[in-house]
């Protein structure tokens, strides 16, 4: 934060790498999803609303591109919608914590629910109700329901690009 309390971003570039970060100026089409109609960017717990952090050194780089919605609208109603827009980054995948529900369970590039560490999945967070992943390990596209109070639905867009090397 500045001094005036706002958010800054951050950029450090070096000759062998570096880090961007960008907060609260991300937009559903900057994660390759369309806006939910009628949906307000919507802080998170933390008070962020949105990010986009980028770190590269040479060959090795990681991208995180994440922002908030919230709509009144119930939740079969947005989830439809983006579970219809994820399919063209290939089979769409439902995940309950780390397990899947319905069919199909893998994608065709072998990304699934789990969030086995270990083997490079990812863990969005404890507060979602369920989760929407598309394309592979190494390029995914999420959107992730949070869990709600009851009034409308709050939700993220999440592009996650991990380093070459990582299964």
């Amino acid at each position: 934060k500045n001094d005036n309390g706002k958010d800054k971003n951050v950029k450090i570039d070096t000759p062998l790498g570096g880090l961007h970060v960008r907060t609260n100026q991300t937009a559903a089409a900057d994660v390759g999803l369309p806006t939910y109609p009628g949906a307000q960017i919507a802080a998170d717990k933390d008070g962020d609303k949105a990010a986009d952090v980028h770190m590269g050194f040479g060959e090795w780089q990681l991208r995180v591109k994440v922002v908030t919605y919230k709509t009144p609208d119930p939740q079969a109603k947005v989830v439809a919608l983006y579970q219809k827009a994820m399919g063209r980054y290939g089979d769409v995948i439902q995940c309950d914590g780390s397990s899947a529900v319905g069919s199909p369970t893998v994608t065709r590039e072998g990304l699934d629910c789990s969030d086995d560490q270990s083997k490079a999945h990812v863990h969005v967070s404890d507060d979602m109700q369920m989760e929407l992943k598309a394309g592979s390990k190494r390029h995914q596209h999420i959107f992730a329901v949070h869990k709600g109070d009851g009034a409308g639905t709050r939700f993220s867009l999440i592009e996650l690009q991990l380093p070459a090397g990582m299964d």
